[in-house]
């Protein structure tokens, strides 16, 4: 099990906080958010504003006249700038425009005229949640905050969404406590003056994919070295993955250029195939002024490693844990080199690639360019003809998607030039799931159906957008656990200008089946040397999950034989058990224990901190 930081919860990376507006009745709330190590931020009249914690690197805050801002989170703006801003501020929607103007990542917090505005990020790696408590609405960054302010116990339905492989956008993004609201990151929340009025309003919207290649590369590239910037300004040293890949390349070169000190980690796999080194010591001929640290394969945690033992406090389940140990394993080493940060190229796969599905769309405006663009496809993916017709002559809405996959949750699952060029990959639940479990999860699919809208009509974009969302899901979580352990991390791919100007790009260049992420190569030209632009493919740790599966059986064993998902009557626990003993069985080769897992160890978790837990 990883070492904790003495400071554990307390160092920077890991701002949590609750948002009250400026009213005795909200004060006397506040109150009882007070914890040991707790800070809080007052409004202009003396009562609390923010509570929670922070480190002091991480807060902004103007106050000027009636207006009140603060930007918690990683953002480069200057306390004298910040004061500029808010001397202008004459309504709170004038917000979405600041934190559009903005590089980094952050939450932002405005009060005016008594009235209270907060928001995150539209990556979602920032989320913001909401709940009545003693008659007052008050916002948090972390819905288990509010959750421990009211006594709740998770929603047992909610369990059982997540027991779905995957679950589909939006009930990935609810709360998992019922009377806690959890605000889509595209919205910002509004507290009215009287604190209890609350509404949701729109700051943030996809840019449309209309930009040529040529022309936002340099956007590109400007977005991603003021997101290296924003972390590596004030000098010292930082630490940054190194796998060779096109991701961790750009952002280490990046960090290079910085007035930073640049320790880079380079993690070889245990397959023989694994090219991942070779192309990281090609990148550090280059990179003279780095220290390279190379890190023994068969030393590295494996896949499922310690999954009994993690006790992070989280405000949902997880696939993260499954690489907890992974992700953490090399940070004390990097933290005792000097490192203050940990830069890492997660998100580049999410924002420099992008979805196949554009091509629903392209095949009836740009027929000829899809066509072509698609005969690539199939033989790439090796997509049967009648598959890709049937896929591409699919034009159901979302809200009708959802409902047909409520009904097929038992069904095989779907052919990935289904999943590819649709709207996702449809949900399903495997032989251990009850039948209970399954009942819940299909309503609470069928009731969404009636009401969802697509997170864009292109089913393009909005695959692109519940990627990125959901993999930020995991990676604020695994920022959590970075910062306990003592050493932050950070992802400069996953700050919302970065994004947006990915975002931008044609689709037919920024997928192709004859290019590897021809928008990095193209953003980052000049920048990191051509032979490392060149690399066109990346390692998979298939062997390690695999070896994983094998070496840890007897914790997964020992996971299923006291199960809390099993009380709950949402799993099989003696088929789990099974499967335990047979990890190379035929049923874990058509099957994904990833979310039940998740799940699992996240009712562990709560039942470690006595939080209340959901009954039968």
């Amino acid at each position: 099990m990883t070492e904790l930081h003495e400071s554990a919860g307390t160092g920077p990376g890991d701002a949590h906080f609750a948002v009250f507006t400026d009213r005795a009745d909200a004060a006397a709330v506040a109150r009882s958010f007070a914890r040991h190590g707790s800070r809080t931020l007052a409004h202009a009249s003396g009562r609390p504003w923010l509570v929670g914690h922070w480190h002091d690197d991480e807060v902004r805050t103007a106050h000027v006249g009636d207006a009140s801002v603060a930007v918690v989170g990683c953002c480069p703006i200057d306390v004298g700038e910040l004061r500029r801003r808010t001397a202008r501020l004459r309504d709170l929607a004038e917000l979405g425009q600041l934190a559009r103007s903005l590089p980094g990542s952050f939450h932002l917090v405005a009060a005016l005229d008594g009235r209270t505005r907060v928001q995150g990020t539209a990556s979602g790696l920032r989320l913001v949640f909401h709940a009545e408590i003693d008659g007052v609405r008050v916002a948090a960054t972390r819905a288990d905050t509010l959750a421990d302010a009211l006594g709740l116990a998770p929603d047992v339905e909610e369990l059982a969404v997540r027991l779905l492989w995957p679950a589909p956008y939006p009930l990935f993004e609810r709360s998992m406590w019922r009377g806690i609201t959890a605000v889509p990151p595209e919205d910002a929340l509004v507290v009215g003056a009287d604190g209890r009025t609350v509404r949701h309003t729109r700051w943030w919207t996809p840019p449309e994919p209309v930009r040529p290649l040529e022309e936002a590369a340099p956007l590109i590239r400007q977005a991603l070295e003021e997101a290296v910037a924003a972390r590596t300004r004030q000098g010292g040293v930082v630490s940054s993955d190194l796998s060779g890949g096109l991701d961790s390349t750009s952002v280490c070169f990046l960090a290079d250029r910085s007035p930073a000190r640049v320790v880079a980690g380079t993690w070889p796999g245990r397959d023989p195939a694994d090219t991942d080194l070779q192309w990281a010591q090609r990148a550090m001929r280059h990179l003279p002024d780095v220290e390279h640290v190379v890190w023994d394969a068969d030393a590295s945690p494996l896949v499922y490693d310690d999954l009994l033992g993690i006790d992070d406090l989280l405000d949902e389940p997880t696939i993260g844990v499954m690489d907890r140990s992974r992700v953490l394993h090399h940070l004390p080493d990097l933290a005792a080199r000097g490192s203050r940060l940990h830069l890492t190229g997660i998100g580049g796969d999410h924002v420099a690639w992008c979805s196949e599905a554009y091509y629903h769309r392209l095949l009836r405006t740009s027929p000829l360019l899809a066509l072509r663009q698609l005969r690539g496809f199939r033989a790439l993916w090796q997509w049967p003809l009648g598959g890709t017709v049937r896929a591409l002559a699919d034009s159901r809405p979302y809200g009708a998607w959802l409902a047909d996959a409520a009904r097929r949750l038992r069904d095989p699952s779907p052919a990935p030039v289904a999943t590819a060029l649709g709207w996702g990959m449809a949900p399903r639940l495997f032989d251990w799931v009850t039948p209970r479990a399954e009942h819940m999860a299909r309503r609470a699919l069928l009731e969404a159906a009636r009401t969802a809208s697509p997170l864009h009509p292109d089913r393009g974009v909005h695959a692109d957008l519940e990627q990125i969302r959901s993999c930020t899901r995991v990676i604020r979580q695994w920022d959590r656990m970075a910062a306990r352990a003592g050493l932050p991390m950070a992802s400069p791919f996953l700050d919302d200008r970065v994004i947006e100007a990915c975002l931008a790009v044609r689709p037919g260049e920024r997928v192709s089946p004859w290019r590897y992420k021809p928008v990095l190569s193209a953003a980052m030209r000049g920048i990191v040397p051509e032979e490392c632009l060149r690399r066109s493919n990346k390692a998979t740790a298939s062997m390690d999950a695999a070896n994983g599966l094998r070496d840890h059986r007897a914790d997964l064993l020992a996971l299923w034989e006291d199960s809390r998902l099993e009380e709950l009557g949402l799993v099989d626990g003696a088929a789990l058990r099974r499967l335990a003993l047979r990890p190379a069985s035929h049923g874990l080769s058509q099957a994904v224990l990833y979310s039940t897992i998740a799940a699992e160890v996240w009712l562990r978790g709560l039942a470690r901190a006595r939080s209340p837990l959901p009954q039968p």
